[in-house]
């Protein structure tokens, strides 16, 4: 029997022998390179598959593919802080520096500018161009320079939406996008989120950040030069900043020039006569540097303390924060600390807090020369002995307690203190006699202010400080016999605020650096709180005012400041040492206090290093000198308004009873330290009621307390906690 065998190419199948063709290569009869090559039956066959397939899943995609929620980072903006009239900047809280402004904001230039340059068919296209993809891909085939072939629809979907993507799915799903948003947003929405959202380098997102980073205006005012040298480097903006290369981005302001003369969006003499724009220095400003930055980091600290805002809130939502501050007092404070003798020594600190006292608003506040450089601020958290400035809260428990101001007290040169076994000692060692409360306060007399307090009793002094604002926590506070001449370590702030009471009849306000906050619709949000509490009666205010008003009349410590016609209250205060000086001011409207410490290489307290041909550094000097330079700035041009009338409250005081003869000391009146030398001075009074003390004695430093007493002072400069254990001389 014969054996048949299947011919090549065929298989038997089953019982019926059927036969199936597989594919068969080479092809026979086809020559020696076509029996190689599929039959164009294959191939378009084969192409219409794919192309069938690719509608399919295209049609798919498109139908499935649903316009996101934009990407939080396109949607992040700046938040911008302004001064006190809403309209000029004093800086940013930002992750992303971007600005959004509405389209009518943005010039013709800019907008027809990126239309020639980026996507010529922008208006009458569907989103995609098919166009473009194809030479883009032709051009990135044969290894010329990378296009993208996108359309100004397409890079809008990947900054709004998608991000930045590579992938054959990525691309497509961002030309899906583009189809979409192209039917549901005009062409202006587009061409708006876009220039919203488009990086022009420098840290800037968009092109009213771009106009600011690279030109110092507001896109509104750019002209057509800065219009088309902003467009030319959008594909590479870090690498084409004039300030790297220059001339690449001439090449590339000319190249935007010509095209829109060319699409006719400017005139053949426009184009002739644009001129390659001037740019600033790229990006060396920083919001928080210099004296500025102690504002910012205040207004971020209170919204996030006390607004509730979180970190990420204040940097990416675009708010728009009014602040409290006033633009021209805040240059007036900076300039009255640089006007200082150029000799102030490098480690010499000056902190300035300023404040309406009736509604809490932060006026100015000098925290530092420079923020980036030392972030602590000297007026809000270093701290320093208060001196002197602190028998202002002697002087309200005693009003309190009702001691009249006429009241009498012995002010010997130097006095002993059994309960301390310490020696108090006035200024320069001067004796006034018997001294009412009026007097005490003027010449700032430390024996007498010790007797007033034995009276008062110390507790009910501390008592008055925390009812005035300061804190059980502050260093150095306690219910010592002498707390009265000021060891507690207090900021500038902490006084403003203490002091604001009596110049706002008895009401205790919080300051606050912050007016308002809207969101990018204008709605409000947050505002700052300008109520205040009652601590103390209108009467006892305006009688503490009376007495500090002495200080400013002929021969009180502060004699030579003035603000012309206009009330002032107020005291000096200088600590043992020096290693502090202070003046706390104010008049009906504005409350300002002022110190100068001197923080030592460890961070504890020195004493203040004389400059500016001052031997010795007094609240009455400098301190005094920057406060009346500010307040004449910050008070001109407003009303001139009057402290309330004390005459009838006075009339009620018992008259002053003269005491010639001092109560003898129970101990020598010798220090048991050593003093500082007092400069020269005017003779003491022979009168007591007519003490001719000159305006500012030097310190005098009363001695170091004695064991067991309890009285360590107050924590040192900058809240480094070195304890200060010296009583201060006179204010």
């Amino acid at each position: 029997m014969t054996k048949h065998t299947a011919p090549q190419g065929e298989k038997v199948a089953g019982k019926e022998g059927v036969k199936k063709r597989r594919w068969n290569y080479p092809r026979a009869g086809k020559g020696p390179v076509r029996r190689w090559l599929p039959s164009w039956r294959f191939v378009v066959g084969t192409f219409l598959t794919f192309l069938a397939v690719g509608i399919g899943l295209f049609v798919g995609l498109y139908v499935t593919t649903e316009v996101p929620e934009p990407d939080d980072f396109a949607l992040a903006q700046s938040t911008t802080v302004y001064y006190s009239d809403g309209q000029t900047q004093l800086g940013r809280f930002e992750q992303v520096n971007r600005t959004t402004v509405h389209l009518k904001d943005i010039p013709k230039t800019m907008q027809n500018g990126v239309v020639a340059s980026e996507d010529r068919t922008f208006y009458d296209n569907n989103g995609v161009s098919p166009k473009a993809i194809m030479r883009a891909l032709i051009n990135n085939l044969r290894g010329g320079a990378t296009q993208g072939g996108s359309t100004l629809t397409q890079q809008y979907v990947e900054r709004y939406y998608t991000g930045t993507t590579t992938s054959i799915f990525g691309k497509a799903k961002e030309a899906i996008l583009a189809l979409k948003i192209d039917r549901s947003q005009t062409k202006e929405e587009i061409l708006e989120n876009y220039l919203n959202t488009i990086y022009f380098g420098r840290g800037a997102y968009g092109v009213e950040a771009a106009s600011q980073a690279y030109f110092g205006v507001p896109a509104s005012q750019m002209t057509l030069s800065q219009s088309a040298m902003l467009v030319g480097i959008i594909p590479a903006p870090s690498a084409w900043d004039p300030a790297k290369n220059p001339d690449r981005a001439k090449e590339r302001f000319d190249r935007v020039i010509k095209l829109m003369a060319e699409d006719e969006w400017i005139t053949p003499e426009e184009a002739k006569t644009a001129a390659f724009p001037t740019t600033l220095d790229p990006g060396a400003r920083n919001s928080f540097s210099g004296t500025n930055g102690y504002l910012l980091a205040e207004v971020r600290k209170e919204l996030i303390n006390k607004g509730g805002f979180t970190e990420d809130e204040m940097d990416t939502n675009g708010y728009k924060i009014v602040t409290t501050i006033d633009k021209n007092m805040q240059q007036a404070a900076v300039d009255a600390v640089a006007n200082l003798p150029k000799d102030r020594p490098a480690n010499n600190q000056v902190g300035l807090f300023s404040m309406d006292p009736n509604n809490g608003e932060v006026l100015a506040m000098y925290g530092g020369s420079d923020y980036l450089k030392r972030q602590r601020n000297t007026a809000t958290q270093d701290r320093a002995q208060a001196g002197s400035t602190f028998k202002y809260f002697g002087l309200l428990a005693a009003i309190e307690k009702k001691i009249p101001l006429t009241e009498t007290f012995p002010a010997p040169a130097k006095q002993w203190i059994p309960k301390l076994q310490i020696n108090i000692a006035n200024s320069g060692n001067v004796g006034y006699g018997y001294l009412d409360i009026i007097e005490m306060t003027k010449y700032s007399s430390n024996t007498a202010y010790v007797n007033l307090n034995e009276k008062v009793g110390a507790e009910n002094t501390l008592k008055m400080a925390h009812k005035l604002g300061l804190a059980e926590e502050t260093p150095g506070l306690d219910a010592n016999f002498a707390n009265v001449l000021g060891s507690a370590s207090v900021t500038a702030k902490e006084m403003a605020r203490s002091y604001g009471v009596s110049a706002n009849g008895g009401k205790l306000v919080d300051p606050h650096f912050v007016r308002e906050v809207s969101k990018r619709d204008k709605e409000v949000v947050y505002k700052g709180v300008t109520t205040g509490e009652q601590v103390i009666t209108s009467d006892q205010a305006a009688l503490a005012t009376f007495a500090l008003e002495s200080v400013f009349s002929p021969s009180g410590t502060a004699e030579d400041v003035s603000l012309g016609k206009r009330p002032i209250a107020g005291k000096t205060g200088t600590s043992t040492g020096p290693v502090s000086a202070w003046f706390v001011g104010y008049t009906p409207q504005v409350v300002t206090a002022v110190n100068m410490f001197q923080p030592g290489a460890n961070g504890g307290e020195e004493v203040l290093t004389p400059f500016g041909r001052v031997k010795t550094v007094f609240g009455s000097t400098f301190p005094a000198q920057v406060w009346e330079e500010y307040m004449k700035v910050a008070t001109d041009g407003m009303e001139i308004q009057d402290f309330p009338d004390a005459t009838k409250l006075m009339q009620t005081q018992k008259p002053k009873v003269k005491k010639e003869k001092l109560p003898e000391p129970t101990e020598p009146a010798e220090p048991s330290a050593p003093t500082v030398d007092p400069a020269p001075q005017q003779p003491a009074p022979t009168a007591p009621t007519a003490p001719t003390a000159p305006a500012q004695p030097p310190v005098a430093p009363a001695p170091q307390p004695g064991p067991g007493t309890g009285n360590t002072g107050g924590t040192g400069t900058g809240g480094n906690n070195g304890q200060g254990k010296n009583h201060n001389p006179n204010g």
